[in-house]
């Protein structure tokens, strides 16, 4: 009785206000657990790399893991898989591309023609494509999905945490002064949308020297734990600089990169979660 049908401004609990009703449904060859996307507030932060870090520390604790990469017009997942076969279909819908370790990828490289390519399209067509990336895509059964996200806050991300189930996201950030106002602006924006934040990890915080084994900070002092806790969330891993990870995932070994830098992550990523 009396409704504006405005639901942003109204508390009441009803069938019309809850927000479930406004994610897209899962294609129904589908099973998909926890959904967990990947953000930044800026480009060039290694938020790829932290998501494709995560995949791989997941697949190894013997999770059926995938991942959404939702940057469609700067995909960079299967770079970093080695992936470069195209998506194939079925009377059920695309089938997903597997990594070598059995990681399920889903990027628009995958159904280009060329990789090099550019997407040159506008915001209606970027942002249904991924949404049927989660409708269309013939997933299986998957214990964790995480979802690549383009950096900022504009129509993809909003996308995807409207139209997705996400159980939180991470914040990939860098060492830079102007990373508290980035941080903020995708705390600010996971909070509007009701989505909790699992953590920070912070990329290229510092620099091991290989002769002397000192650290040192390349891009300026950290003060990404101050920071964290202002907003009230952990900081989940401080990444160095390591050319042995960045050689990796340009020739595509991400999968066999031995380094453990986020398994701590993943601890807590999991014990939240659970």
């Amino acid at each position: 009785m009396g409704c504006n049908h405005d639901c942003s401004a109204c508390s009441s609990d009803c069938k019309s206000n809850n927000k479930d009703n406004l994610y897209e449904e899962l294609n129904r060859y589908s099973n998909v657990g926890k959904v967990i996307g990947v953000v930044s507030g800026k480009g060039g932060v290694g938020k790829s790399l932290v998501t494709s870090m995560l995949a791989v520390a997941f697949n190894r604790r013997g999770k059926r893991t995938a991942v959404l990469d939702a940057d469609i017009t700067g995909p960079s997942i299967p770079k970093a898989f080695g992936i470069t076969q195209r998506c194939m279909g079925s009377d059920e819908g695309i089938l997903p591309v597997e990594s070598e370790t059995g990681i399920k990828l889903m990027s628009l490289n995958l159904l280009l023609d060329n990789e090099t390519d550019p997407v040159v399209w506008r915001s209606p067509m970027i942002t249904g494509t991924v949404k049927q990336f989660w409708t269309d895509v013939v997933w299986g059964d998957i214990d964790y999905m995480f979802v690549d996200m383009p950096p900022g806050t504009g129509d993809v991300p909003l996308t995807v945490f409207q139209s997705l189930p996400l159980d939180g996201i991470v914040v990939v950030a860098s060492p830079q002064e102007l990373v508290s106002m980035i941080v903020e602006k995708a705390v600010k924006m996971a909070n509007m949308m009701d989505v909790p934040v699992l953590g920070i990890v912070e990329n290229m915080s510092y620099f091991s020297c290989p002769d002397c084994g000192k650290k040192h900070s390349v891009f300026g002092e950290s003060h990404i734990e101050e920071i964290a806790e202002k907003y009230g969330t952990l900081l989940l891993a401080q990444l160095p600089i390591d050319p042995l990870l960045a050689s990796s995932v340009d020739n595509g070994r991400i999968e066999m990169f031995e380094g453990n830098y986020l398994e701590e992550a993943a601890n807590e990523i999991e014990k939240i979660l659970k």
